[in-house]
């Protein structure tokens, strides 16, 4: 009785063993894949040396690097004329009977605009420069002599305005100066009555900081611009050379 019991116990043992190990058999283990972490990328900067605390003179940083100078800096210069501040005029010697009389007619405007500009060499930027002169506007001591000149000599109601393109500089210094004076040449086209003549202009100018004045003067003739000279007595009459001059004022433009 006892035996049989032994056996029983030991035949459930050995049954319970084939059973785990079947079942170990077929099971298979599969490991949980762990996800790969992409590193974000970065932006590179700019690297720091640490150093021990309390030896901040050790410290290195990288250095600011200047900023390459704009093409405002390094392009040209314009100035514009301040019209207020400026006074265009012709002069012509008067005559009577043929004879030159001693003293000159003279007729002026402040109605002027324009501007120079001046390349980072100092050359002028034709495109860029020009002067008008509205000559409905000018006026001297003799409002017949200024109405005949206006109606038949520079025919003001077809031809308003004179115009001058500089093209060339001579003997300006540059850079500019920031004081002093300076004589120099202003070479360029004017525009009178429809015709268009190279002239040039003699210069005296006075550096103030970035303000430039000075007055300008050349001599043309009424043949020079297909104009006829006026030659009525009651008005006199004017010699054929006339002097035009230009007291100005520069200042950078805005």
């Amino acid at each position: 009785m006892l035996a049989t019991r032994i056996r029983r116990q030991v035949m459930l043992v050995a049954l319970a063993s084939l059973t785990i190990t079947a079942c170990g058999a077929g099971a298979t283990f599969t490991p949980t894949a762990t996800p790969r972490v992409t590193p974000a990328a970065t932006t590179p900067t700019a690297a720091v040396v640490n150093t021990p605390t309390g030896n901040p003179a050790a410290q290195e940083t990288t250095p600011a690097v200047p900023s390459s100078p704009t093409t405002a800096t390094l392009a040209d210069s314009v100035f514009r004329i301040v019209a207020e501040q400026s006074e265009a005029r012709y002069r012509a010697r008067e005559q009577l009977l043929g004879r030159s009389l001693p003293n000159d007619a003279v007729g002026r405007t402040q109605a002027i605009e324009g501007q120079i500009a001046l390349t980072a060499d100092g050359k002028i930027d034709p495109q860029r420069s020009r002067f008008t002169v509205d000559l409905t506007t000018l006026q001297s001591d003799e409002t017949r002599r200024d109405n005949y000149i206006k109606q038949n000599t520079l025919e003001v109601a077809k031809y308003p305005t004179a115009e001058f393109q500089p093209t060339e500089v001579q003997g300006l210094p540059w850079p500019l100066p920031t004081n002093g004076q300076a004589s120099f040449q202003l070479v360029g086209n004017l525009t009178v009555h429809g015709v268009t003549k190279p002239v040039t202009w003699n210069v005296q100018a006075s550096f103030d900081g970035t303000r430039i004045t000075g007055t300008a003067t050349t001599q043309v003739t009424f043949q020079d611009f297909q104009m006829t000279p006026p030659r009525v007595p009651i008005v006199l009459s004017l010699e054929d050379t006339i002097t035009l001059e230009l007291d100005f004022t520069l200042e950078p433009a805005p």
